[in-house]
């Protein structure tokens, strides 16, 4: 895939064939040196040792504006996200089962495990001290530009969700973003998310009620690789 200039907007086709479909296609195996300090020399001894794909590796790629439905999701300034946060490739350091959502807590990623030994890595905003949740658990379903209905719990804090009770619907100013993975654990909605978000500088902190928040860009191309009820590991 061609990266395109920053400030272009791609199409929802575009994204989901070559950013949400890339699992199903496979990586290709393309280097690009500046981005990955490969020495491709006759005389290197350094081999890469995992898959390099420019829509998963490509910031200009990635973080573009992006039609998608009836919305345009302004591009992300990824100069200004910490690289170590930006998706990428890696090797998995989880040992869980390819198909495996696995969220890192203390260092702030979210794993998507793959076949090989390798996983798709994301950053994430988490939870403040208080409002941690871990365990073992499973995405139940998921939604399209879902509706945020804050609890109890939150309205008796911060009153001025309440206006919010009976829903907010899906938008660019949703707190749920673009896309929600919904956790369950023993067939009991645990009130857990995995989901975008609109702030995409808290990307890195701990600051939501729990949920692990994550770029809309990045959350839109983990809802295109998950399958069915994908485990997750938060912990």
């Amino acid at each position: 895939m061609r990266a395109k200039p920053v400030g272009t907007t791609i199409s929802r086709r575009t994204l989901l064939t070559g950013l949400g479909l890339a699992a199903v296609a496979g990586c290709s195996r393309s280097f690009d040196m500046e981005e990955f300090a490969v020495d491709l020399s006759p005389t290197g001894t350094v081999r890469p040792k995992i898959s390099v794909d420019r829509a998963v590796t490509d910031p200009q790629v990635m973080y573009a504006s992006v039609q998608d439905g009836p919305f345009v999701l302004p591009e992300i300034p990824y100069q200004k996200v910490p690289r170590e946060y930006r998706r990428q490739i890696v090797q998995d350091p989880t040992g869980e089962a390819p198909g495996t959502i696995v969220v890192s807590l203390q260092d702030r990623f979210l794993y998507l495990v793959q076949p090989g030994g390798e996983a798709l890595r994301y950053g994430v905003g988490i939870g403040k001290d208080g409002f941690l949740w871990s365990g073992r658990a499973v995405i139940q379903y998921k939604k399209m530009w879902p509706t945020w209905t804050p609890p109890k719990e939150m309205i008796a804090r911060k009153p001025e969700v309440a206006k919010y009770a009976g829903g907010q619907p899906g938008g660019l100013d949703n707190p749920l973003g673009a896309r929600a993975l919904y956790i369950f654990k023993d067939g009991v909605d645990t009130q857990y998310r995995v989901h975008g978000s609109p702030e995409w500088r808290t990307i890195g902190q701990a600051m939501s009620s729990g949920c692990v928040r994550m770029i809309n860009q990045d959350v839109i191309d983990l809802y295109n690789r998950v399958q069915g009820k994908a485990p997750i590991v938060v912990g």
